[in-house]
This record gives C-alpha cells, sequence and structure tokens, in this order.
C-alpha cells in the first residue's frame, strides 16, 4: 500500500518550475556551500528561489547563509517555508535544532517523505536542494519523490573524487534524471575534470576557485556575496537559466 503522504507532494511542488538538487560522489567537495551559494545567487538575480537542505547526515545550509537556530516555523495546511535574504528555506534542523538524529534506513526515508508532503512552496522559479553525498538510498529516495528533478554534480579536480562522480553518473542515467552539467570546486587550473566531463557526455558548467576568504565568510550572506567564489556562480548560473528544460 502506497503512503498517502508520497500522492501529496506533487501538488506540494506544482508551482515550482525547476527543482534542481545538487549532488555529487562524495562529502568534501564543497556541495552544500554551493547549493546555498546558488540559491543565493538566483535570489539576487531576482528569481523566486527555495533551498532544501535535505542533506541529514549532516545539514548546514543555514550554518552558510546565517539562519538563527531559534527561527519560528508558521504552520497553515503544512509548513510555510521562513523566508531569509530572498530564500525561502526548510531543512530538519529548523525542527530538531542542534539534537543529534539518530536516522537510519527507513526512518531518513520516512523524514524525508514527512518533510517534502508538509512543505509548502507556492510559487517559485527555482527549488534548490541539498542532498547527502554518494550513491545513498536517501539519494534514490529524493530522485524518486521529487517529479521533474534536474542534477547538477559538484566535484574537485581528484581522481579519487572522479572515480566516485563516475558511479553516481551511472546511477543518475539508470534512473533517466536530467543532468545539468557539473561544477569543478576548488579549481587547480588543470583541465582533469573538464576531460573527464568530455568523456563522460555531461556539460562541463565552469570552475571555482579556492578562496581563502570563504571561511570566514561562512554565515555572512554579505561577505559571501563579496567573495570570488560567488563571482564564479553568477557566470555558471546564467548558463543554467540559459538551458531549456522539459519535463
Amino acid at each position: 500500500m502506497m503512503d498517502p503522504r508520497i500522492s501529496i507532494i506533487p501538488e506540494r511542488i506544482k508551482d515550482v518550475k525547476r527543482r534542481i538538487a545538487i549532488v555529487s560522489g562524495k562529502g568534501g567537495v564543497g556541495k552544500t556551500v554551493l547549493a546555498s551559494l546558488l540559491a543565493l545567487g538566483l535570489s539576487s538575480m531576482g528569481k523566486i528561489v527555495g533551498l532544501l537542505d535535505l542533506d541529514f547526515n549532516g545539514p548546514s545550509c543555514h550554518i552558510v547563509l546565517g539562519i538563527p537556530e531559534d527561527t519560528s516555523i508558521e504552520e497553515e495546511k503544512g509548513i510555510i517555508p521562513p523566508l531569509f535574504n530572498g530564500i525561502r528555506f526548510m531543512s530538519l534542523e529548523l525542527f530538531v535544532k542542534e539534537r543529534a538524529l539518530p536516522l537510519r534506513g527507513d526512518d531518513i526515508s520516512n523524514a524525508i517523505i514527512e518533510l517534502l508532503a508538509i512543505t509548502r512552496w507556492g510559487s517559485l522559479d527555482y527549488l534548490i536542494i541539498d542532498t547527502p553525498p554518494g550513491t545513498s538510498d536517501e539519494l534514490l529516495d529524493i530522485l524518486r519523490l521529487i517529479d521533474g528533478l534536474e542534477t547538477l554534480i559538484v566535484t574537485i579536480p581528484s581522481k579519487l573524487a572522479l572515480k566516485t562522480v563516475s558511479r553516481l553518473l551511472n546511477l543518475l542515467k539508470m534512473v533517466n534524471t536530467n543532468i545539468i552539467g557539473i561544477i569543478e570546486n576548488m579549481s587547480k587550473g588543470t583541465d582533469m575534470v573538464r576531460e573527464f566531463a568530455r568523456r563522460e557526455g555531461i556539460r562541463y558548467l565552469g570552475s571555482i576557485p579556492y578562496d581563502e576568504k570563504l571561511e570566514e565568510a561562512l554565515g555572512d550572506v554579505d561577505a559571501l556575496k563579496r567573495t570570488s567564489i560567488s563571482e564564479s556562480i553568477t557566470t555558471i548560473l546564467h548558463k543554467i537559466i540559459g538551458l531549456k528544460i522539459t519535463r
């Protein structure tokens, strides 16, 4: 018997024009920071944006954007995502605060379904979704539950990282997900990721340099906008916006 909450999810996102999951082959490549900055960049361009943190292993988009821990949540036939710096934000962190999340297996799937079913996004141009790294069951749940989902891959120029991206690509192609392309984070000025994208037949959307000022800027939106990373993301966003996506 199908979980009745699953039938509610399409209704919750019906007015979201583009739904983009930020994915990575492994952790530690800057996926969460880029997901947050992509949402911030789109908002700065005048787009109506939502940011959904589904990385239950370590939800931290709120840290990147400086969203207070004591944020109140408005309920009206569901949960209305609070608005921060032009971004509608939702995360399990808003409910559990800093408490540990001893979730495993079916409990994680249940939490993902619940969050998707109760959140009322309304009308959005973009919904950016931070996902767990790798090819976990949680990622499969997200790919299965969100109709019309596009994926944007984040990696660093490393043989190990690209090996995990190869496995991720196999999964994404297996489930016929629309792959927007790949972003190279912490670029070293080599052609490693560009050549990987060419071999795999996916778009290389650009590179983002390592920025020593990023750590100090975390939690301060104005400072984040002044980083070189933010400038590079703006260039990449223009490419993403220009792509014609069909569901």
